[in-house]
C-alpha cells in the first residue's frame, strides 16, 4: 500500500462515518440537473507527506501525473487565466465566451508587486527568496486577493502555498517543506490531484533552487464527499492497494519556466483500472 492510498482510504472513512451532513442548509452548489449538491464534510484535515521518502500518488486508482502538472504549470508558469491556454476542459463551466475565468488563479500569479529589491510576480519572489534568503519565514503565496473575489468566476479553493527551508541532519542540501492551505477541497474529484500537482511543485521548486523534498502538509479547511460521490468513494477505498511509484523529475531543467508536462513521470507505476463518471458540482 502506497502511504497517498493509506492517508486518503482513512480520511474518507472518517469523512463518512463522522462527518458533518449538510442537507437542510443553504448551500450554492448544484448539480447539472439543478438539483442542490449536498455533502458530509470534516473541518480541519490535515495530511502530511515526506516527500524524501515516498511520492503521494494513489494506487487503488490511476494518477494522471502529467495532466496534473500540465494544470499546474498553466497557473504557476503560464500565469494565465484563459482555458485557451490549457489543454484540457476542467474550467470549461467556468469560463466566459472569451476563454476567461477571471481575475483568478494564474491571473493573481502574473501580478507584479513592489518590494524594496523590485518588481516581482509571486512566484519569481518565491524563487528569488530561497535562492537569497531560504530561512526566511515570509516565504508564500496568496492568490485569495478580497478587491478582485468579485471579479472571478470561481474562488480560489487551493489558494497559498508556504515555503518553508531546515537544515538537513546529515549536511547535505538544504530541505524544502511546504504547505498547501485549500479553503475547500472536493476529496473524490479533486483531494488527489491536488497533492501530486504541490507535490510536484515542491519538487520543481526545490529542485531549481538547489534544494531536496522534505515535507509536503496539505491543510483542508472544508474536505468533503457529495452526496452523488458516497457509493463511488465506497467502492474505490476497497480496491486493492499497491506500493507507491517512483518520482522521476528530469534532472536537466534548472529553470522553472522550461519545466514541460514532459518533464514528470511515475515509475513502475501500479494501479487499479478504476474508472468512475464523476460527476461535478457546480
Amino acid at each position: 500500500m502506497s502511504y497517498a492510498d493509506d492517508v486518503f482510504i482513512k480520511m474518507c472513512r472518517d469523512i463518512i462515518d463522522n462527518g458533518t451532513d449538510t442537507r437542510g442548509e443553504k448551500v450554492r452548489p448544484h448539480w447539472e440537473d439543478g438539483e442542490l449538491a449536498y455533502t458530509v464534510k470534516k473541518f480541519g484535515v490535515v495530511n502530511r507527506y515526506d516527500l524524501s521518502k515516498e511520492f503521494p500518488a494513489q494506487t487503488i486508482r490511476r494518477t494522471p501525473i502529467k495532466s496534473a502538472t500540465e494544470e499546474l504549470l498553466w497557473i504557476w508558469q503560464k500565469k494565465s487565466n484563459n482555458i485557451n491556454d490549457f489543454g484540457q476542459h476542467i474550467w470549461d463551466s467556468w469560463a466566459d465566451e472569451n476563454g476567461s475565468i477571471g481575475k483568478a488563479y494564474g491571473y493573481q500569479m502574473s501580478v507584479k508587486h513592489q518590494y524594496k529589491e523590485g518588481m516581482f510576480d509571486q512566484v519569481d519572489r518565491v524563487i528569488y527568496d530561497l535562492k537569497n534568503t531560504p530561512f526566511s519565514r515570509r516565504i508564500l503565496t496568496n492568490i485569495y486577493v478580497h478587491q478582485d473575489l468579485h471579479e472571478m468566476n470561481l474562488y480560489p479553493c487551493a489558494y497559498s502555498m508556504t515555503f518553508n527551508v531546515t537544515m538537513p541532519r546529515d549536511g547535505g542540501k538544504l530541505v524544502l517543506n511546504t504547505i498547501l492551505n485549500q479553503r475547500s477541497n472536493d476529496v473524490l474529484a479533486a483531494n488527489e490531484w491536488n497533492v501530486c500537482q504541490y507535490a510536484v511543485l515542491t519538487h520543481m521548486i526545490a529542485q531549481v533552487c538547489d534544494m531536496q523534498v522534505g515535507e509536503f502538509v496539505h491543510v483542508i479547511a472544508d474536505a468533503h464527499i457529495y452526496d452523488r460521490h458516497i457509493e463511488l468513494v465506497e467502492d474505490l477505498i476497497k480496491q486493492p492497494t499497491h506500493p507507491a511509484p517512483k518520482f522521476w523529475l528530469n534532472p536537466e531543467i534548472k529553470d522553472f519556466y522550461a519545466f514541460t508536462k514532459d518533464d514528470v513521470q511515475l515509475l513502475d507505476y501500479e494501479y487499479n483500472d478504476w474508472k468512475a463518471k464523476i460527476p461535478v458540482a457546480i
